[in-house]
């Protein structure tokens, strides 16, 4: 049984920087899609980022491009963001995805990006201030 566990929430001013991460049990994500999302208050959940970690082939909303990075551990099965230069539209609780359904090597960031998860964190609180 697969279960996600995010850690690295919290409050910071606008400008500053968080990062997430998210544990892993239960599968080994060596050569799968993980993502993260996210749901601000009064809005729908969208998608943040994704990674097929077999080649860490990597996918971003355009709100976050060039601000937050994807990446991953294998050796510990933990995935994580890098959130740099946060923005009060930031605020939201971000929820870690993975998929142990094996995908093909030739999977893109942008087919993970698009996948329809299977597996979900709990969520951490993300609070940006101005």
């Amino acid at each position: 049984q697969v279960q996600l566990v995010e850690s690295g929430g919290g409050s910071v001013q606008a400008g500053g920087s968080l990062r997430l991460s998210c544990r892993a049990s239960g599968h080994t994500f060596s050569s799968s899609c993980m993502g993260w999302f996210r749901q601000g208050p009064g809005k729908e959940r969208e998608a943040v980022a994704a990674i097929y970690t077999g080649a860490d082939r990597t996918y971003y909303a355009d709100s976050v491009l060039g601000r937050f990075t994807i990446s991953r551990d294998n050796t510990e099965n933990t995935l994580y963001l890098q959130m740099n230069n946060l923005e009060v539209d930031d605020t939201a609780v971000y929820y870690c995805a993975a998929d142990p359904r094996p995908v093909n090597s030739g999977t893109t960031g942008w087919l993970c990006f698009n996948l329809d998860f299977s597996d979900w964190g709990q969520g951490t609180q993300v609070t940006v201030s101005s």
